[in-house]
């Protein structure tokens, strides 16, 4: 069953990227080679009457791709050059790349609104439910009804918030500044180090107050509060990674989802459902980070074009993704290589 989760999951989020590329490029009438779903060998294809596109279906469920005319390699001569991506206008260009983004974005919040108008939703609000005895929160003088207003000077509006805020502080002194019976309190909690099969974690001895809500117009209020409190939290973490503040080894690739996947099934269907709308963000937020081979970089070069007034060479842009392209596939194998180590440690 996970397996069958982990196809599922990752065939839906990228089908849906993959569709706001197509949907746009058809749009403004450029040629589109092929639509795939996987990676690697083709399992079976097709076309359908008075299109131009193949829609295939590959062997590895693991990306997915629409080949636009135009968009990787150097004039085609089989194709006019009215129907290629570089003939369009930039404010044309711009919206093909960005629209896969928005569709990841956009089905991520639709999941989140029906998940919170079926089941309800749980408050964001960064209020202490509970703080447990004999943890350094407790020591501290943190209180149950608590509003954390911020940690280590960052601002936070949700629970989400302040977790990864208390994440990425590495152990160090955490300074909470707290909101309790109307009066502004800031309480110093050192959280305690905890190395379980090679992982280190810290535990401040803190719980969120967990008040359901319900209704369509919380319901909406939460989707979209959700949605930027989990863009935040995933900034956070990039900015982290540089500052080291969270190690490489914290990121999770195919095999890594792939446990996620599983843990999830076991802790019910409406987890795996909110797994699908936090990967659905994640890969439109990261496909968004103006690096090489992704949607952002190829924005990137949209917006120097504009800045410039007229349009990179096209061979050193397709150089400059290739090169980011390998690098990238380089921190996949890197990633996947912990996420094994991390099975076997399990």
């Amino acid at each position: 069953m996970t397996l069958i989760y982990f196809i599922l999951i990752l065939g839906v989020i990228i089908f849906i990227h993959e569709l706001g590329h197509f949907i746009f490029a058809k749009k403004a009438q450029i040629h589109v080679y092929e639509f795939a779903l996987g990676m690697g060998p083709k399992i079976f294809g097709f076309r359908r009457k008075n299109d131009e596109t193949k829609y295939t279906l590959r062997i590895f469920p693991i990306g997915g791709f629409c080949s636009i005319a135009g968009e990787d390699v150097e004039e085609d001569p089989n194709i006019p050059k009215e129907r290629t991506l570089q003939s369009k206008t930039l404010f044309q260009r711009f919206l093909v790349m960005i629209a896969g983004v928005m569709f990841n974005f956009v089905f991520a919040i639709l999941i989140l609104f029906i998940m919170a108008l079926i089941f309800g939703f749980i408050s964001t609000k960064p209020i202490v439910g509970e703080v447990i005895k004999d943890y350094p929160a407790f020591s501290s003088g943190l209180k149950k009804g608590d509003l954390i207003l911020s940690v280590n000077g960052k601002k936070v509006t949700t629970w989400d918030d302040a977790l990864i805020q208390m994440t990425v502080t590495n152990g160090v002194k955490t300074t909470f500044e707290v909101k309790r019976d109307n009066v502004i309190k800031k309480i110093v909690i050192i959280p305690e180090k905890i190395t379980d099969n090679g992982t280190t974690t810290y535990i401040y001895g803190i719980r969120a107050l967990e008040t359901k809500e319900k209704g369509i117009i919380p319901a909406l209020k939460y989707s979209l509060i959700k949605f930027i409190s989990l863009i935040k939290t995933m900034g956070v973490v990039l900015k982290s990674l540089f500052t080291g503040g969270i190690s490489l080894s914290s990121l999770a690739g195919p095999v890594g989802i792939y446990s996620i996947v599983g843990d999830s099934a076991k802790a019910g269907f409406q987890n795996v459902i909110y797994l699908v709308a936090l990967l659905s963000i994640n890969i439109g937020f990261m496909n968004l980070l103006p690096i090489p081979a992704l949607d952002g970089g190829k924005i990137l070069f949209i917006i120097i074009e504009k800045i410039k007034g007229k349009p990179v060479n096209q061979r050193i842009e397709n150089t400059f993704h290739l090169i980011g392209f390998m690098l990238l596939i380089l921190l996949i194998i890197v990633v996947t290589f912990n996420d094994i180590i991390r099975l076997f440690k399990w």
